[in-house]
């Protein structure tokens, strides 16, 4: 399934049904009176999230969704029929946002979450409900509400507990392949990931998601490479791995080209991160030791050593990882208030 994060849609509510003039007719009556029905009301545009979806492709095919108009009252009282809703499915962790792409509508994070982001019209009433005492036979009725019309966007934020993070061939898709079932695409050269993956990670009995995001490189908050379109996807990420390539001759560079161009986007600089020397199996001890001098005096703090290919060190960062994400969760979790007391 081709992955896409972002889509463009028309949405449109339903209008109102017009109200109805209308007047009892019947045999023996004389005075019958008004009887015009109210008209229906008009559907409504509701976006929910729901579970089994990661993409927001179904979204390129279709992107005009309007919802049904309401059907106009009738005499002998009768209302006319309510349009009918139309539901947009979203995948868990879709932003909806304005046509400015900026202002943000809602956020839907957990299944089942739905919020209706254009009413219907509310139908017109019938001639009915003008019969007053001086106004027996009123020959008025309202028409119905038209429908609200807007362009929205949809945005997919992939809810992870961590992200990849990394220059172009750091070990980024190996290591998601080591440690998960995901089987993303490896190859030596550039930008062999071109869209974020997602793999599960299990290490002492518990899971976690880790997303594997697209090569970063210098400039990218300015637009270069693939740019910065993929780092929302680690925005709801608890905590950053950060691995660089260990045959690289350039780590303290190679770091601090990442640490920049995170500094430059909201919600990523102050996320805890984690410092991984990758493709060690390529190092002898020497090396390594040099390596992660240098590596440690350009991060201010530990550097795990790992090989996504020997599996070498996986275990200690992964139980590293793992006591980040909780740490971080318990801290987000709202304190228990006080019971009140009398």
């Amino acid at each position: 399934m081709k992955f896409l994060d972002l889509a463009k849609v028309y949405i449109r509510s339903g209008s109102g049904g017009a109200g109805s003039v209308s007047f009892r007719r019947e045999k023996f009556i004389e005075y019958g009176g008004p009887d015009g029905g109210d008209g229906g009301r008009g559907g409504d545009v509701v976006v929910e999230a729901v579970d089994g979806l990661n993409t927001l492709i179904d979204f390129r095919y279709q992107q005009h969704f309007f919802a049904k108009n309401g059907q106009h009252g009738m005499g002998q009282n009768r209302t006319g029929k309510s349009g009918a809703d139309i539901l947009l499915k979203v995948p868990v962790g879709t932003e909806v946002l304005d046509e400015d792409e900026e202002t943000v509508i809602a956020d839907l994070t957990e299944v089942g979450e739905r919020v209706t982001i254009a009413k219907g019209g509310n139908g017109g009433f019938g001639n009915l409900h003008f019969k007053t005492s001086t106004n027996q036979a009123p020959r008025r009725a309202n028409a119905g509400q038209p429908g609200v019309e807007r362009t929205i966007w949809l945005r997919l934020k992939l809810i992870a507990d961590a992200g990849l993070l990394g220059l172009p061939n750091a070990g980024k898709s190996t290591f998601l392949a080591a440690t998960s079932n995901a089987r993303p695409k490896i190859a030596d050269y550039p930008f062999t990931t071109l869209h974020p993956n997602l793999g599960v990670v299990g290490i002492d009995g518990t899971e976690f998601v880790v997303a594997d995001i697209p090569g970063l490189i210098q400039g990218a908050s300015e637009g270069k490479g693939i740019g910065d379109r993929f780092l929302g996807h680690v925005e709801r990420c608890a905590v950053l791995l950060h691995l660089v390539d260990g045959t690289s001759e350039t780590l303290a560079e190679d770091y601090q080209t990442i640490i920049d161009e995170i500094g430059n986007y909201r919600l990523l600089s102050e996320k805890p991160r984690i410092t991984a020397l990758n493709k060690i199996d390529a190092l002898d001890d020497e090396e390594r030791a040099e390596a992660r001098r240098v590596l440690e005096e350009a991060s201010g703090g530990r550097v795990y050593l790992v090989s996504g290919v020997s599996g070498e060190g996986i275990q200690p960062l992964l139980r590293a990882l793992r006591a980040e994400i909780d740490h971080a969760r318990k801290a987000a979790e709202p304190e228990d208030e006080a019971p009140w007391q009398p």
